[in-house]
């Protein structure tokens, strides 16, 4: 059985990844071995990021990003999480992304940087690459990787498990020591084999589980897959209730879920009615439609439910000319043309959509697990930063952050990988290859299932109803994953249908309403804002 040896394994090239392979890559010595189940490196959720990425605005301070981090987060926010992420991010950024990688980001005519305003943000402190941020970072960060001859990067390699001890270990008495990360077995999805990869350090860094839902703005990749692997090695992982759903992306009869970016209402952009009425004061009186994105996300959920309404609007047309639409937001205009909107002239038909999960792989400062040899990074990972609700902008800031600390840490004690006779070869259970209706079908039921009653409004009865059903299709996927040749697709089924029973068994549990974790039936941190939702809804 084939096998590849490495100093680091990192699953995922998002920019929390490729910012930790990027350090890596500093010492000649060490190798790197990165992978990605996209045939593509930079399809990714750091790729598909629109608005932009914090950094420290001209009216700006570490203290005021706290606040603001803080604040969004809920009361749930870890404040030194926050802590590091205020001082060290901004240096990065300018370090790593502009310097180092080159990425251009927007200036004005005298040269120097524009910043943008996004919703629960106290001041304009977020620089961005037109509506393309996500893709302009990432592309430059795996430019700069192609350079380093000791980063080897395998794209169409899925992970399939974790290899970890004393689970995995040849030698019986393994289970007197401590619990550790050698690896992880991966399919080569162009020979179908499954390898061995073997490393002294391992980074999970694949991103969020967004397609766990019926509508969301994630990739077809976000499955949840390091999640799973995770949860199945009994790694620690908390906060899964607190899924953040984007109050606005395109709703268009045959369309994706395409993300319209938050920045559209920094810029002025503001939510109505299909009558032309705005709402949000109603909801928000303070912040309208700046509020954080639960809040947002939620009253739009609640006008739908109320009125009938198949989506609102978002106009941004009225606010700007066209010129500045066009050169602001060049991606959104584009994709809503190929769908029938002229965001120039008329306002965006918009719903929520599963966007982002706050909570995940618990880590300390350093992007530690609780097995040794095992690091998580970026959406995969809870740090603590986000709490109940993410602030925006913030993620692709997290990832460069805890992606470079992880690499630093590793670096202040590198390891070599373990000899491939102390780890058994993958076992194949089955010959015949899955059925790709049925895999598609028991998607779709997830989907559906965690849309309709794990979504952003939760009951008892709807929750403890998604765990039945999905506890009886975990066991069908289950049953089929042992009995069939492993492909891509089927890898993910059943990472999903786990994920989703994660997220669920989370929101059961807890009975009070936090940021995005909204219960119809329980209460809430902040009683005022449970009183505007349960009196409209």
């Amino acid at each position: 059985m084939k096998y590849i040896q490495t100093h680091t394994l990192i699953i995922g090239c998002g920019i929390a990844g490729a910012a930790a392979a990027l350090r890596l890559s500093d010492d000649p010595d060490h190798e790197i071995t990165v992978i990605t189940r996209a045939r593509q490196a930079n399809d990714s959720n750091s790729g598909w990021a629109q608005g932009g990425i914090v950094t420290r605005g001209l009216d700006d301070s570490p203290d005021l990003l706290v606040g603001d981090i803080l604040h969004a987060g809920a009361g749930l926010s870890s404040p030194k999480a926050a802590r590091i992420l205020a001082e060290e991010g901004p240096d990065l950024v300018r370090s790593v992304l502009i310097e180092r990688c080159g990425v251009r980001f927007d200036r004005n005519a005298e040269g120097e940087l524009v910043y943008g305003l996004e919703a629960a943000h106290s001041t304009r402190r977020i620089v961005h690459v037109g509506d393309m941020t996500g893709t302009a970072i990432t592309d430059k960060m795996l430019d700069t990787l192609a350079t380093r001859p000791n980063v080897r990067l395998l794209t169409n390699h899925t992970a399939v498990d974790l290899i970890t001890f004393p689970h995995h270990a040849l030698d019986p008495l393994a289970i007197y020591e401590p619990r550790t990360c050698h690896g992880a077995y991966a399919l080569d999805r162009e020979t179908g084999e499954i390898i061995r990869i073997l490393a002294g350090y391992t980074m999970l860094a694949t991103g969020g589980l967004g397609q766990i839902f019926r509508n969301t703005s994630n990739p077809r990749g976000a499955r949840g897959d390091g999640l799973a692997m995770a949860a199945r090695a009994e790694v620690r992982i908390v906060n899964m209730e607190y899924v953040q759903f984007h109050p606005t992306t395109l709703s268009v009869r045959g369309a994706p879920n395409l993300l319209i970016s938050e920045a559209v209402r920094g810029e002025g952009g503001v939510l109505l009615t299909p009558e032309g009425d705005s709402f949000m004061h109603r909801y928000d009186p303070e912040w309208r439609d700046l509020a954080p994105r639960d809040v947002v996300a939620r009253a739009i959920h609640m006008e739908m439910l109320e009125h009938g309404y198949d989506h609102v609007y978002l106009d941004i047309a009225s606010k700007h000319p066209a010129s500045f639409l066009r050169e602001r937001f060049p991606q959104i205009v584009e994709n809503c043309a190929r769908y029938g909107i002229d965001v120039t002239t008329q306002p965006i038909p918009v719903v929520p959509a599963a966007h982002y999960s706050c909570g995940g792989v618990l880590v300390d400062d350093w992007g530690r697990t609780n097995f040794d040899g095992l690091y998580a990074i970026g959406e995969v990972s809870c740090t603590g930063l986000h709490g109940a609700n993410r602030l925006a902008s913030t993620s692709l800031l997290e990832g460069l952050v805890w992606g470079d600390r992880a690499a630093r840490d590793i670096l202040d004690d590198p390891r070599d990988p373990i000899d491939n006779a102390r780890v058994p070869n993958w076992v194949y259970r089955g010959d015949s290859d899955p059925d790709p209706a049925l895999l598609e079908g028991d998607m779709t039921t997830i989907r559906n299932i965690m849309w309709h009653y794990v979504g952003l409004v939760r009951t008892e009865e709807r929750l403890a109803r998604a765990q039945r059903e999905l506890r009886h299709l975990w066991h069908e996927i289950e049953e089929f994953y042992r009995t069939t040749r492993l492909n891509d697709q089927l890898i993910g089924l059943r990472n999903a249908v786990q994920v989703a029973r994660l997220v669920t068994y989370a929101a059961l549990r807890n009975r009070v309403s936090r940021g995005a974790h909204y219960r119809a039936d329980a209460p809430a941190v902040h009683p005022q804002e449970t009183e505007v939702f349960q009196a409209r809804g």
